[in-house]
């Protein structure tokens, strides 16, 4: 077998077998194929495609390139969740804790920010003293003993996707639903949760732009999950619009910590609830109605905020700023963002906010790049919201005032103020499951009106 013929046979449309996928991925983490080879196989199959098993295959092959994670010794139904990507995202910091204060458990490994996405690790690292570096036994010890854990991913889980997407970042074959669903199955399978929530994001701050195109994605990646023995099931959410108020790494974990005491924006909250009900679904905990309600207690009566305060204590972080998050540090400077005119906020772009924000120090451009967690911004008006001239429109924070400038430019290039009333977009748009896809209109659960 040549990855030559793979190649070839992949170009020409052909259907690969279990073992020549398993060849050119096993390979290529070997050394045995050359990032040239692999790169032009990664070509055909952006112009190609796979049909339904090549993506299972691909994604088992690429999971089992390394570490595979036991969650065996926790006790229960073990849920893990993903989203793919966006801005002011800090869904899992809410997500998680309302899971696990109904008895879910969530063993989680998170991933960093890169461009203008926002990661959970830096958001938790922006927490003083958090360890996102345990290993595998203090892991599980915080799991056991917490519920939840949240890390980074260690040791040498899923190498294959690591020199995949390395490769696919630099030569335009990113944005292939095989490539993207692979990428992200993999590492949920190799993380060793037995169920899986996915958050498939739509709108200009996210890699699918279009709602077919999220529902063709996640159908594919619920079918992965579930031919791989782990109930999956995705919820398909509007990322045209910054998800909250806050963007930042800090700034982020203080709306998180303000939505858990019941006091966050009505978008975050609405969709975490409906996340956290979806996570306790597939735990078995009961049906989405009841699930939902659940989620709403675990709100109003504290349970969900004790279970956060609980695993920041348990990994090393301090806890006083989850308690009081006016103890976080705050930028030195911060400046106003006014509306250059009267009107309606006719939309953002989520990715420019974010990469307004990344100026100001809150993101980073490599993955060796320095972040400011206290730097970042607020955002006063969002899509639909009336504007008079003058009003602020968004608080930047910085520790330099030079970064204000760029960062000001970039963000009102992001925002289009118009004469008319607009409506926003639906915060959840269609659920996903192994039976189908059901559309906002006829979800169990009205999202929209809660």
């Amino acid at each position: 077998m040549r990855a030559y013929d793979l190649i070839m046979k992949k170009r020409d449309g052909g259907v690969m077998t279990d073992e020549e996928i398993r060849y050119i991925v096993n390979g290529y983490v070997l050394g045995a194929v050359p990032d040239y080879q692999m790169s032009a196989f990664l070509m055909a199959v952006f112009y190609q495609g796979m049909n339904d098993h090549e993506i299972l295959i691909l994604t088992q092959a690429m999971a089992e390139s390394g570490d595979m994670v036991d969650l065996l010794p926790i006790e229960g139904i073990k849920v893990d969740k993903h989203s793919t990507g966006g801005v002011g995202d800090k869904t899992t910091l809410i997500v998680a804790p309302i899971a696990a204060a109904n008895g879910v458990k969530v063993a989680k490994m998170s991933g960093r920010g890169l461009g203008h996405t926002g990661g959970t690790v830096d958001k938790l690292e922006s927490i003083p003293g958090y360890r996102t570096d345990l290993n595998q036994d203090e892991f599980f010890d915080v799991v056991k003993k917490t519920g939840i854990s949240v890390i980074g991913q260690s040791g040498n889980l899923t190498p294959a996707d690591k020199k995949m997407y390395a490769l696919r970042d630099v030569t335009a074959t990113v944005d292939s639903i095989p490539l993207i669903a692979s990428s992200i199955m993999s590492k949920k399978i190799a993380a060793g949760s037995d169920c899986i929530l996915l958050d498939v994001k739509i709108g200009s701050g996210a890699f699918m732009k279009e709602l077919p195109d999220a529902i063709k994605l996640a159908k594919v990646m619920v079918d992965i999950g579930e031919n791989a023995g782990r109930r999956t099931r995705a919820l398909i959410t509007d990322m045209d619009t910054p998800l909250g108020n806050a963007i930042g790494n800090s700034l982020e974990v203080i709306e998180a910590v303000n939505t858990l005491k019941g006091k966050g924006p009505k978008d975050l909250t609405v969709e975490c609830i409906s996340l956290a009900a979806q996570m306790m679904v597939l735990a078995g905990v009961g049906d989405d109605v009841t699930c939902i309600e659940l989620a709403k207690k675990s709100i109003s009566d504290g349970s969900a905020l004790e279970r956060l305060i609980s695993m920041v204590e348990a990994q090393g972080g301090d806890t006083s700023v989850i308690i009081d998050t006016d103890n976080f540090r705050k930028a030195k400077h911060t400046y106003e963002v006014r509306a250059p005119k009267s009107g309606y906020v006719a939309s953002m772009d989520a990715a420019s906010v974010g990469v307004a924000s990344a100026i100001l120090g809150a993101g980073r451009e490599t993955l060796e790049s320095e972040i400011n967690y206290a730097a970042g911004i607020i955002l006063n008006k969002k899509t639909g919201d009336r504007v008079e001239e003058g009003d602020v429109i968004a608080t930047l924070y910085a520790d330099e005032m030079k970064l204000f400038e760029p960062s000001e430019k970039r963000y009102l290039e992001s925002v289009i103020i118009g004469d008319e009333p607009v409506n926003r977009n639906p915060l959840i748009y269609a659920k996903v499951t192994a039976n189908g896809v059901e559309t906002k209109n006829n979800l169990t659960y009205d999202f929209m009106n809660e």
